[in-house]
């Protein structure tokens, strides 16, 4: 069984179908890239995915779980994290709280059990609860050192204070800070410098080597073709085609895919 199931999937806006009957399998431990020229339906997919968005029609199912219905707290309390298209921090706050705010839903201590106990944390904070603050940070500490001194140097400067490529930085360690059992990955070089790109890339293949499930959304084919065990091709919210990378990179239907938008983009 796959550790992600997606089944004949759409999505409908007012007559338009952005996602159109997708299925699709991700294995756990695998690196699936989905791609597709600009709206082609790839992150109303990922919305779909995280339940930011529900779908028309269709059915996810995670570990064998059906996940229809739940909220988006839910679907990452599942274990389920993301980052998006473009890119949300907490401009306000630190890059270590950032990255504390994606272990919310791993709180234990912090989860009164009744009002009592409730009103008692409020006024004297319990024990447990100071300790699992202390987890916590320290388990943020080592994700944000992961980043080297792109981070580490800024863990208590306002997100606001960071360049753009920093910025995606802390939001990729949020979503690592849940400990996810999937990763999905919206775009997360947009607007980095060859040397950002670099930078991630080698960071993306760490998490990969680990073990992590990783989906990624990403337009430079460099980088898809480096990294993915499968691709996913859609266009105009159809899945066109899907398979190891360089069979998809050679598939008459994608190369007409791109190059026919090219072209009509040219025309216009």
């Amino acid at each position: 069984m796959a550790l992600l199931e997606v089944r004949d999937l759409s999505r409908n806006f007012d007559g338009v179908l952005a996602v159109d009957g997708i299925s699709l399998d991700v294995n756990a431990g695998e690196f699936v890239s989905i791609i597709g020229p600009n709206g082609a339906g790839k992150t109303t997919l990922f919305n779909l995915i995280t339940g930011t968005d529900q779908p028309t029609h269709g059915s996810i199912t995670f570990e064998g779980q059906p996940l229809l219905g739940l909220r988006p707290d839910q679907f990452a309390g599942r274990g389920i994290a993301r980052t998006f298209q473009h890119g949300r921090v907490f401009g306000n706050l630190s890059v270590l709280d950032n990255v504390l705010v994606g272990a919310h839903t791993r709180r234990k201590a912090s989860r009164p059990r009744n009002l009592v106990v409730e009103l008692l944390g409020a006024l004297v904070p319990l024990s447990g609860a100071k300790a699992e603050e202390r987890q916590l940070r320290q388990e943020a500490e080592v994700i944000i050192a992961q980043f080297g001194e792109r981070l580490t140097p800024r863990l208590h400067n306002a997100a606001s204070s960071l360049s753009y490529a920093n910025r995606r930085r802390v939001e990729i360690a949020r979503a690592l800070a849940l400990k996810p059992r999937l990763l999905l990955l919206d775009e997360p070089t947009a607007g980095m410098n060859l040397t950002e790109t670099a930078e991630m890339l080698d960071f993306i293949r760490e998490l990969k080597t680990g073990g992590m499930t990783i989906v990624l959304i990403e337009h430079k084919l460099s980088l898809v073709m480096a990294l993915s065990d499968r691709v996913v091709v859609m266009d105009n919210g159809h899945k066109i085609a899907e398979g190891e990378p360089e069979a998809v990179r050679s598939d008459p239907r994608v190369i007409e895919a791109y190059l026919g938008h090219k072209h009509n983009a040219e025309k216009n």
